[in-house]
C-alpha cells in the first residue's frame, strides 16, 4: 500500500505540474492576492504584518489547489474513461484516490514559495523564521492534512455529475472561516467553532507560530495530525458507501 501511494503520488504530481491551470492557481493567484494584501497593510501603516499576510496568501494557494483538484478528481477519471477501471482494480479505490488528493495539496507548496519570494523581492518581507525546525514540520503536516480533507471532498462527489462546480462555492468561505487573511476575531462568534473542524485553520496556525514565534507550533501540528486521521476515516467510510450506491444506481460513469 505504501508503494502504491508513493507511485501514485509521484505520478499525479508530475501530471499536475504539466497543467497550466494548476500552475496558475498555485503560483499566480496567491501572488495577486498577496500583492493586494501587501498594499492594504502598507496603506494602513501596520508594521510587522507582511510575513503574516504572505503566509496566509500561500496557504490560500494550497487550499485552492486541494479544492479544485479534489472536486475534479472523480470527474477527470470519468472524462478519461478510467474510473471504472480504478474501481474494479484489486487495489482499494481509497488507495487510488488518496495519492491524487495529497498530490493536489502538495502542488500548493508552490504558492508558499511564490508568495514568500514575491514578498521578499518586491515588498521587503523579512524571512527570519522564529522556529525553522517547527516550520519544516508544519508545512508537510499541513499538506497531508489538507490532502485528507480533499479525500473527504472527493468521496462525497462520486455521485455528483458536476461536483467541480460545487467545489467553486467552497473556496472563498473557507478562506474567511479559517482566518487565512482576516483574523477570526473580526468575524461573528459562531465562525470560530466552525474553523476548528477545518484543516487550513490549524495549518495556518502551525505555520505562523513556527515562522513568527509567539508560541509553539507543536499543538497546532498535533491538531493537523488528529484532523488528518479523522478525515482519512471519514473519507474511507464515505467513499465505500458512495461507491456502493453508484454501483447500484449505475451512475458511476455518468459525465
Amino acid at each position: 500500500m505504501l508503494r502504491l501511494f508513493g507511485v501514485g503520488w509521484l505520478f499525479h504530481l508530475k501530471s499536475l505540474t504539466n497543467s497550466l491551470f494548476f500552475v496558475l492557481i498555485s503560483v499566480l493567484q496567491p501572488v495577486i492576492f498577496a500583492s493586494i494584501a501587501f498594499f492594504m497593510v502598507e496603506s494602513g501603516n501596520r508594521p510587522g504584518t507582511l510575513l503574516y499576510v504572505a503566509l496566509g496568501a500561500g496557504l490560500m494557494g494550497i487550499w485552492s489547489a486541494t479544492l479544485f483538484g479534489s472536486g475534479g478528481a472523480i470527474q477527470w477519471q470519468r472524462w478519461q474513461g478510467t474510473l471504472e477501471l480504478i474501481v474494479a482494480a484489486p487495489a482499494p479505490f481509497l488507495m487510488s484516490l488518496l495519492p491524487l488528493t495529497v498530490a493536489t495539496s502538495s502542488i500548493g507548496l508552490y504558492a508558499v514559495v511564490a508568495t514568500l519570494g514575491w514578498g521578499r523581492l518586491f515588498f521587503g518581507v523579512p524571512l527570519d523564521f522564529a522556529h525553522p525546525l517547527q516550520l519544516a514540520v508544519a508545512l508537510p503536516a499541513t499538506v497531508l492534512c489538507l490532502g485528507m480533507l480533499g479525500l473527504v471532498l472527493a468521496s462525497t462527489f462520486v455521485l455528483a455529475r458536476n461536483a467541480n462546480a460545487f467545489s467553486n462555492l467552497l473556496e472563498y468561505p473557507v478562506w474567511l472561516a479559517t482566518g487565512l487573511l482576516v483574523p477570526l476575531t473580526l468575524l461573528p462568534a459562531w465562525v470560530e467553532p466552525l474553523s476548528w473542524t477545518l484543516a487550513p485553520s490549524w495549518g495556518i496556525r502551525a505555520i505562523r507560530d513556527a515562522a513568527l514565534g509567539g508560541g509553539s507550533a507543536w499543538p497546532a501540528i498535533g491538531m493537523c495530525a488528529l484532523l488528518g486521521a479523522v478525515y482519512l476515516v471519514l473519507g474511507a467510510v464515505f467513499l465505500r458507501n458512495f461507491e456502493r450506491l453508484a454501483r447500484q444506481r449505475g451512475t458511476l460513469s455518468l459525465a
